[in-house]
C-alpha cells in the first residue's frame, strides 16, 4: 500500500503545474517599457498600443496618471486586462495639486514652464490622489508600485530649480549653487509630504495596498548639458542624499534613476551605469534603485530600420543591469520609449525593433526576437 500510495503522489507531483517564478525562485526582475501620456489619446489608441506591448511579449508598463485623469484611468484598465502589470508615474505637474491662484515658474521659451514643487497643497494633493485611486480601486485595477514625481532634480521638472533666460553660465554643482536654496529645501520637505500622502492612500486600497513606492526617477543630466542649456541641477546622488537626511528611506521600496548614457563603448558603457547607481544597496543596507527610464537613440528613421549599433549598445546596458540586479543593488528596469520620441522608441516600421528586443527581454543576452502581433 504504502508503494501504491508514492507511485500515485509522485503521478499527481508530476502532473501537477510549476510553481510560479516568483514562488520558486524570488520574485522576478521587473523588466518594462515605457509608454507615458496615454491621456492625451483616444481610447481605440490606447487600446491599440497596449495590445501591441503585450503581445510582444512585455510584462510590465510605465504608464502616468497626468490629467485628463479619467482618461489615464481607462488606459489603466485596459493595461491591467491585458495582464500588465504596472509602475505607475504620478506626474506632479498637474495643476490640480495647486492653489489657483500658483503659477508656474518660467522656462523663458527654452522649456516648458512648471509649478514650484514647494507651492504644492498637500491636502489637494491627498484629495485628488485619494479620488483617483478609489476609481482605480473600484475597477479592479492592482498597480505593482507607484512612482510619485518626475526628475525633481532638475528645473525641466522642478519649478524650484531655475532656468536662465541667457544660457552660458555656470550652473550649481552643489546644494549651495542652487540660487533660490531656501524654496528648493521646501520644496524637497514638501516632496517628502508627498511621499507619505501616497504611501497612506495606496494602503487604503484594496487591489494595491501592497503596491511599491519608488522616488521620482532622477535625471542623469550632466553639468555640461545643464550649462549650455542654463537649467539649474543637481547630481542623483546629492539630491539622494537630501531626501535621506528627511527620512525617506523609511517611507520608500527603492529610489528611481533615468539613465540616457548616449553611444559609448561597451566598457565606458558598463562604467557609466555603475558609476551612476553608486548610491543603490541591497534591502538592510540602504535602498535599491529602479531605473524608470533609460534609453539608447538610433537617429535613422527609415524602414526597414537598422538597429543593430543600438542593439549592441543596449545590451551591453544590460548586462551591467543583470550585474546589478544579482547584487540585490537594482530591482527594475523600463526602457524610454515605445512608439513617442523619434530617436528613442522601439516599436518601429510595425514592429519591435532588434534594440527593443534587447531592452525589454526578460534574461539580458538571451530570448527570441518578438514581432508585430
Amino acid at each position: 500500500m504504502r508503494a501504491l500510495l508514492a507511485c500515485a503522489l509522485s503521478t499527481l507531483w508530476a502532473l501537477a503545474p510549476a510553481p510560479p517564478a516568483d514562488a520558486a525562485d524570488g520574485l522576478p526582475d521587473r523588466i518594462g517599457i515605457n509608454r507615458v501620456n496615454l491621456a492625451w489619446l483616444s481610447r481605440a489608441d490606447q487600446e491599440r498600443i497596449l495590445k501591441e506591448i503585450a503581445a510582444s511579449g512585455i510584462t510590465h508598463v510605465r504608464l502616468s496618471l497626468s490629467r485628463p485623469v479619467d482618461k489615464s484611468i481607462e488606459a489603466l484598465k485596459i493595461a491591467n486586462r491585458l495582464g500588465l502589470k504596472i509602475l505607475l508615474e504620478i506626474q506632479l505637474e498637474n495643476r490640480d495639486y495647486y492653489p489657483p491662484e500658483t503659477r508656474p515658474r518660467t522656462g523663458f521659451g527654452h522649456v516648458w514652464d512648471v509649478h514650484r514643487l514647494s507651492d504644492l497643497d498637500l491636502d489637494r494633493y491627498r484629495e485628488h490622489l485619494r479620488a483617483a485611486l478609489r476609481r482605480i480601486d473600484g475597477l479592479g485595477i492592482r498597480i505593482d508600485a507607484v512612482e510619485p514625481g518626475n526628475e525633481i532634480n532638475y528645473s525641466a521638472y522642478n519649478g524650484d530649480l531655475l532656468v536662465y533666460q541667457n544660457p552660458g553660465r555656470r550652473t550649481p554643482r552643489k546644494v549651495s549653487d542652487v540660487a533660490d536654496r531656501s524654496a528648493f529645501e521646501r520644496g524637497l520637505d514638501t516632496y517628502i509630504g508627498t511621499v507619505r500622502v501616497t504611501r497612506e492612500e495606496l494602503r487604503a486600497t484594496v487591489h494595491s495596498g501592497d503596491a511599491l513606492l519608488i522616488s521620482a526617477g532622477l535625471s542623469d543630466a550632466g553639468t555640461a548639458e545643464a550649462d549650455r542649456r542654463g537649467m539649474e541641477r543637481l547630481d542623483p546622488s546629492v539630491l539622494i542624499s537630501l531626501l535621506r537626511g528627511r527620512g525617506i528611506d523609511a517611507l520608500i521600496d527603492g529610489y528611481g534613476i533615468h539613465i540616457y548614457p548616449g553611444r559609448k563603448g561597451e566598457a565606458a558603457l558598463a562604467r557609466y551605469v555603475t558609476r551612476l547607481l553608486d548610491f543603490c544597496q541591497p534591502e538592510g543596507q540602504g535602498r535599491p534603485c529602479w531605473v524608470t527610464e533609460w534609453g539608447i537613440a538610433n537617429t535613422a528613421l527609415s524602414c526597414p530600420l537598422d538597429d543593430g549599433e543600438r542593439e549592441k549598445a543596449v545590451r551591453a546596458v544590460r548586462r551591467a543591469f543583470s550585474k546589478m540586479m544579482e547584487e540585490g543593488r537594482l530591482e527594475a528596469a523600463f526602457y524610454y520609449d515605445w512608439d513617442t520620441q523619434p530617436v528613442y522608441s522601439v516599436w518601429r516600421c510595425g514592429v519591435l525593433s532588434a534594440a527593443g528586443v534587447a531592452a525589454t527581454e526578460t534574461i539580458a543576452g538571451g530570448g527570441v526576437a518578438r514581432g508585430s502581433p
